[in-house]
């Protein structure tokens, strides 16, 4: 175990500018929270959360925290999960995100079974309460979320830190250095930085982290496993539309829906059945993307209130959480958003589990790795621009073959990628022992 670190002079004044820097922004926090529910109500519940004050007691004597801020962290975290329930079924775990809907996807995968709440803003006194309230045992952080006073505050309670399947893009490492002195510190209390891929090893070394604390374990998406449920209901929306290409537009953003909207009108003119899927990111875009898909004069239906894709359908709303694998299953090729903006793009790897040809933008500095090695397996297409994208689904649309040789490129690359389970709940196991 890496020594922990104790305050010193420097850091005790970090604290205090950074701490004050956040209570002086507090009030704007609530602003935040008001101007976030125009677009989702959701934002408007549990605001007591959000700054640690709890209306019930923490039973659970032996609990283990993991945080994962929103949906795609969550199911980073899904494997690691069940993996834990499953070898460790007399742990009480705690997951706790910042979004709804990354709040709305732990409630559906476990429902009850793992206790949850809103991981409060980084104030001293919230972070103190939170962490005192559920006494956790050791504290795992999905992916990029360093919050000083939160790696603080467990290192001064003596709860052990890990940050799993830590990534941080050369754009986020740079977003850090105006707090580098203080999130470097921060990082040097950490018990393990688990990192994804190499390069995301050198660039917390670069931010502060020790060599000896920061290992290259791998990512733990590639551990997917498709449940065997997916097959079945692909056949059973299929059965809905016999016979009809389709794509699907998964994860898409506010700015990306103009091009979605003119690709799908390129598409059709070439495939007149075509169908599109479209799985906005954002729950408050749900609404937004069926009125402008009626709005070019198409039929629309939608998850939530249809169902099923119908016969004459041009465009089905994926309006519904936790749905997108299974409906990448029902795609003939697959575009995935956040990366026709500077977003970063998303998740490659699920549509890739599928079995489904994989088209995405320039825009993948989160997922560079992901995207570098699916591209060079043959199992991904990056589209320059929408036109280019558009061209890359007709071209997959019209051609079986080369999508079948996609599908299995990215099976065999899933397939060498696994690992980084085994890895990581070796390297958790020693803190994972009951104290004798």
């Amino acid at each position: 175990m890496p020594p922990v670190t104790k305050p010193d002079l420097v850091e005790r004044l970090l604290r205090v500018l950074y701490s004050a820097a956040l209570y002086l922004l507090a009030p704007i926090t609530i602003y935040h929270l008001i101007w976030r529910s125009f677009r989702q109500p959701a934002y408007l519940q549990r605001w007591v959360e959000r700054y640690a004050v709890y209306n019930h007691d923490s039973m659970y004597p032996r609990t283990l925290w993991v945080h994962a801020v929103s949906v795609g962290e969550v199911n980073a975290a899904l494997p690691l999960v069940q993996a834990l329930r499953r070898t460790h079924p007399d742990l009480r775990l705690l997951v706790t995100t910042i979004t709804p809907t990354g709040s709305e996807r732990v409630r559906a995968l476990w429902k009850d079974e793992v206790e949850h709440v809103y991981l409060p803003y980084d104030l001293p006194g919230a972070v103190g309460r939170f962490l005192d309230h559920y006494r956790p045992f050791a504290a795992l952080i999905m992916e990029t979320e360093l919050w000083p006073n939160l790696l603080f505050g467990c290192r001064d309670r003596g709860i052990p830190s890990y940050i799993l399947n830590a990534r941080l893009s050369e754009r986020s490492l740079h977003g850090y250095q105006a707090l580098a002195p203080l999130v470097g510190r921060a990082l040097r209390t950490v018990h393990t930085v688990a990192a994804q891929s190499h390069a995301d090893a050198r660039r917390f070394v670069r931010l502060g982290a020790r060599e000896e604390q920061t290992l290259e374990v791998g990512n733990l998406k590639y551990d997917v496993n498709v449940p065997d449920s997916v097959a079945q209901f692909a056949t059973e929306c299929r059965a809905h539309v016999p016979g009809r290409p389709v794509w699907i537009a998964a994860s898409t953003h506010e700015d990306e829906e103009a091009d979605v909207i003119a690709i799908h009108r390129r598409l059709r003119a070439a495939f007149p059945d075509l169908l599109l899927l479209w799985a906005p990111r954002h729950p408050e875009r749900f609404r937004a993307v069926a009125e402008q898909a009626r709005s070019a004069g198409w039929r629309v239906s939608t998850r939530a209130r249809g169902g099923w894709p119908q016969r004459d359908d041009a465009v089905f709303v994926v309006d519904t959480l936790g749905e997108l694998v299974n409906f990448y299953a029902c795609a003939d090729v697959a575009f995935v958003g956040g990366s026709l903006q500077a977003i970063g793009g998303h998740n490659l790897l699920e549509p890739a589990a599928t079995g489904t040809a994989i088209v995405t933008g320039p825009h993948l500095h989160n997922f560079a790795e992901i995207a570098h090695r699916l591209e060079q397996a043959g199992a991904l297409e990056i589209g320059a621009d929408a036109e280019a994208i558009g061209r890359d689904v007709a071209a997959l649309l019209g051609d079986p073959q080369a999508r079948a040789h996609m599908v299995q490129a990215g099976h065999t690359l899933i397939e060498t990628g696994r690992g980084a389970l085994a890895r990581t709940m070796a390297l958790l196991e020693p803190v994972l022992r009951p104290r004798g």
